[in-house]
């Protein structure tokens, strides 16, 4: 059975047919139930919260948020942006209390600095590997994406993303481009090995001094793979990056890879200087 993803871009998977037999699966809609709760569980929120949901769809996670009781840190106000624009007719037909956006995340996040407190995404940041054509490239979708995240997020914040990698190399990328990106990352897989396996990438904004990093989110939870790549280079070794040099131009280039720009492939004659020609 193919994936969603393999067939076509988001936008016109979801149509006004499928986003409709999508919203009203009776087992779709217990799996998304399901999926959000456990992702409210990792983001340990104890108080009303501004929350991003990324792909949110026909609202199915929102309305989850929106009934989140006092005695459980609710209810949670939310902002949903997704790329059909099907899926958000359906939502506004169902009254959702959050409010719409239609918008591509391969684009980046269109919110000012810190505007959030937390986000969560159920089955939506796999869509971003795919490349419908040879001008998309994935890497610069998901750079954009978390770097755009990253930045609406306010200090301390927390990220819950359930997706659905098609193998280890796109778990990979993904979760390579949330460190790029500067959070710490962890990945929760529950029921490993089997074919309710769910995979979810956990994220914090800032160091680890900061309350609420990663470290603790997943603190004696089996099945955890932790990375934590935010690491300030320190004076010294910015000194020693001489203008020119290998090392000076493959930092130069990874800083456009982060913001999205397509470079071409590093070699061993990379930084390596020409014979001066008479």
């Amino acid at each position: 059975m193919s994936r969603p993803e393999d067939t076509l871009p988001p936008d016109l998977f979801y149509n006004d047919s499928e986003s409709r037999k999508y919203t009203t699966s009776s087992r779709i809609q217990h799996v998304q139930s399901e999926m959000t709760s456990r992702a409210l569980q990792l983001l340990e929120l104890d108080s009303s919260s501004l929350i991003l949901d990324i792909g949110c769809g026909s609202g199915l996670s929102g309305e989850i948020l929106s009934t989140i009781g006092p005695s459980e840190g609710g209810p949670h106000t939310w902002v949903g942006m997704d790329i059909s624009a099907s899926m958000l007719d359906i939502a506004l037909q169902r009254d959702v209390e959050g409010d719409l956006l239609l918008s591509d995340i391969g684009q980046g996040i269109p919110f000012r600095p810190g505007t959030f407190d937390a986000a969560i995404s159920i089955s939506a940041i796999q869509w971003l590997c795919n490349a419908e054509s040879s001008e998309v490239n994935p890497q610069g979708r998901l750079s954009r994406f978390f770097n755009g995240l990253y930045a609406s997020l306010r200090r301390g914040g927390r990220a819950a993303c359930q997706f659905y990698p098609q193998n280890e190399a796109q778990r990979t990328m993904i979760s390579n481009a949330a460190i790029k990106a500067g959070f710490g990352a962890g990945i929760l897989e529950d029921d490993p090995g089997t074919k309710n396996s769910k995979i979810y990438l956990v994220l914090t904004v800032g160091g680890g001094q900061v309350q609420g990093d990663i470290t603790s989110v997943v603190k004696n939870m089996r099945d955890v793979d932790v990375q934590d790549a935010r690491r300030k280079t320190s004076m010294r070794e910015k000194n020693e990056l001489r203008k020119g040099s290998k090392a000076w131009i493959m930092r130069k280039k990874e800083q456009m890879e982060k913001r999205g720009k397509v470079m071409k492939p590093s070699s061993r004659y990379t930084g390596r200087k020409r014979r001066v020609a008479f």
